[in-house]
């Protein structure tokens, strides 16, 4: 090989590798080993062909002339391009429009040139396609080693873009792993420290109402209302975070989470609730677990605020069906009058996984609040 030419190869390798391993798009990579590849072989049009799973490729990256006019294009799986991407020879032929190899495949966006060669891409169990390149008609055909180092740069190129993607693949489930660590705190710390100081708020709103002046009131009021609103935000936010999971599945521990609800809301009440846990609650999908858990609060909260209690009973069930959650309390009812705002997000919710939701409440009785979703 003759050294400029070598030379200009290890360019080649080193830019791909380079481009390909900081983490840019996977379309400028393509760009870039195909400019290469046109450099290289000194040639008029270059392609990165990518085979589908009927055998067919497609032409994901141009470079040269009427680049953009075959950008897209697909061959057929009897093509020269299609059987090279499947197999592990390179084809090279003087005039692509009349080796019969070639001549019956090649569509109109292509007739105008002549010489054509063609090299897998990738190598081994990892062939992601080929790289083919061409000359103009009137041009000389490739010599055997342009069509050797072609045919050693494709197959360079696409193990560098196969370990390229195994590093993003990487890369994405420590994102992941970082965007579930800070749901994880945002929903366990910040929402339950907000929930508790909103409640405490209230607790002093209705207990010192008649030493408030009803402006003073009206703003103590209004910031219960803000922190409500607040938690509602967060929860939005831990829900994004958590939409794009990795493909394992995440699970949480929802008899934990419960039991920290259910204190909080011991505190708040001057007695604890009586907590029933049944079944496998340790293994339950995150966005499941969202939903019993605000159901859960909710629930609680509706108890502090409203009911005068002096016993609550909430009951945790995992079995077949999915999970079901009651929290029952002796006290008067939810008055009438009172928003029901959060009452309605669980409805919400319920109907979203494809559950249920029910309230039943009365002065004399009590309330009690059924929720119910299935699970996979």
């Amino acid at each position: 090989m003759e050294p400029t030419l070598a030379a200009l190869a290890l360019s080649a390798a080193t830019e791909i590798t380079t481009t390909a391993l900081s983490g840019d798009d996977p379309d400028a990579v393509l760009g870039t080993v195909v400019r290469r590849a046109v450099e290289l072989a000194e040639a008029d049009l270059g392609l990165v062909m990518v085979l589908a799973d009927d055998g067919r490729v497609s032409v994901e990256a141009a470079h040269g002339r009427h680049a953009d006019d075959v950008l897209g294009l697909a061959l057929p799986a009897e093509s020269a391009a299609a059987r090279v991407a499947r197999g592990d020879k390179p084809v090279v032929a003087a005039d692509v429009t009349t080796d019969p190899r070639t001549a019956p495949y090649v569509p109109a966006e292509l007739r105008g040139f002549g010489p054509f060669a063609a090299a897998p891409f990738g190598s081994g169990g990892r062939r992601l396609g080929v790289l083919t390149v061409y000359r103009s008609r009137e041009a000389d055909p490739f010599p055997q080693e342009t069509v050797d180092l072609l045919a050693a740069f494709a197959g360079q190129a696409g193990v560098v873009m196969a370990l390229a993607e195994g590093a993003t693949a990487r890369h994405r489930v420590t994102l992941y792993q970082e965007r579930e660590r800070i749901a994880r705190e945002l929903h366990d710390v910040i929402v339950q420290r907000l929930y508790a100081a909103g409640m405490q708020l209230d607790r002093v709103r209705r207990r010192m109402s008649k030493r408030f002046a009803r402006a003073d009131g009206a703003r103590l009021t209004e910031a219960i209302d803000q922190l409500d609103e607040t938690i509602e935000e967060i929860r939005g936010t831990v829900r994004t975070l958590r939409s794009a999971e990795p493909p394992q599945t995440t699970t949480t521990d929802l008899a934990e989470s419960a039991q920290g609800e259910v204190r909080i809301a011991g505190e708040l009440l001057g007695f604890p609730p009586t907590l029933e846990l049944s079944g496998e609650l340790d293994g339950i999908p995150p966005e499941a677990a969202d939903h019993v858990r605000a159901a859960l609060r909710e629930a609680l909260s509706n108890v502090v605020r409203h009911s005068g209690a002096s016993e609550t009973r909430v009951t945790l069930v995992r079995d077949r069906e999915g999970v079901k959650l009651r929290v029952r309390d002796n006290g008067s009812g939810v008055p009438q009058g009172v928003a029901q705002r959060g009452l309605r997000h669980l409805a919400e919710r319920a109907n979203a996984a494809g559950g249920r939701f029910s309230v039943n409440s009365s002065p004399s009785l009590g309330t009690l609040v059924a929720f119910e979703i299935p699970l996979p």
